[in-house]
């Protein structure tokens, strides 16, 4: 139980940070959300093991290094805490459609729901890939620092996973939305359809493409380190 409540807390301040850090229009957004996911990750690394992210998390299972129930759990409460985060930041930000709007950028996704879109020049084939190589980096920085032999104990494993977070988001993220993590692309399209009564077209690549990217990520580390198993 306490490990979920701390994948809950961590994933709940991970996408409400998202959605006022870019509704207050900060200069850099992606280093508010991934200072965020450092601090958090060094107040629950200890108990739970700090996912904050299904594509992680199976990553992590992949790697051997939990059981597929527990991934589910933390997968349900992973959900459960991104989709109340991106509520909570779409009220405090007085009601900012801003703060749950998590899409590809424009030219990298065709909007099937776009008036415009004939006017749109993408395939979400891109937007995809973003997530994917993304979400591969940071799954494999997570499970080499945090869950290697070789690297245990070390102080330095959630700045390097928050630092992972803040590149990919800066390099990827006006192609993709830069969410990397399920609980964030999810969290916060539902919330937009809940609260502003959207319709989402790309929120599979928010699923698919994490997923695959962590998948991924767990398969390179074990054959890496096959003795690490």
């Amino acid at each position: 139980m306490k490990k979920l409540l701390v994948e809950f807390i961590g994933t709940f301040f991970l996408v409400f940070t998202i959605g006022t850090a870019i509704t207050a229009k900060t200069a850099i957004p992606g280093l508010a959300i991934g200072s965020v996911l450092m601090v958090m990750i060094y107040a629950g690394g200890h108990i739970s093991g700090a996912h904050y992210n299904p594509a992680v998390s199976l990553a992590v299972y992949l790697r051997g290094k939990m059981k597929g129930g527990e991934m589910i759990q933390y997968w349900i409460v992973q959900l459960v805490g991104g989709l109340l985060g991106a509520i909570i930041s779409y009220y405090i930000t007085g009601n900012n459609p801003d703060a749950i709007h998590h899409a590809p950028g424009i030219g990298y996704y065709l909007h099937s729901n776009n008036p415009d879109a004939q006017n749109v020049d993408g395939s979400s084939l891109i937007p995809l890939a973003a997530e994917f190589f993304g979400t591969f980096a940071l799954a494999y920085v997570v499970l080499n620092v945090a869950t290697s032999k070789n690297t245990a104990g070390n102080s330095f494993y959630g700045m390097a996973i928050g630092f992972t977070v803040f590149s990919m988001a800066a390099s990827l993220g006006g192609i993709s939305g830069g969410a990397f993590n399920p609980a964030v692309g999810l969290g916060r399209n539902v919330a937009e359809m809940i609260l502003e009564g959207t319709m989402v077209s790309a929120f599979w690549i928010y699923i698919v493409g994490p997923l695959a990217g962590g998948a991924l990520a767990g398969f390179t580390f074990n054959m890496l380190n096959p003795e690490d198993r």
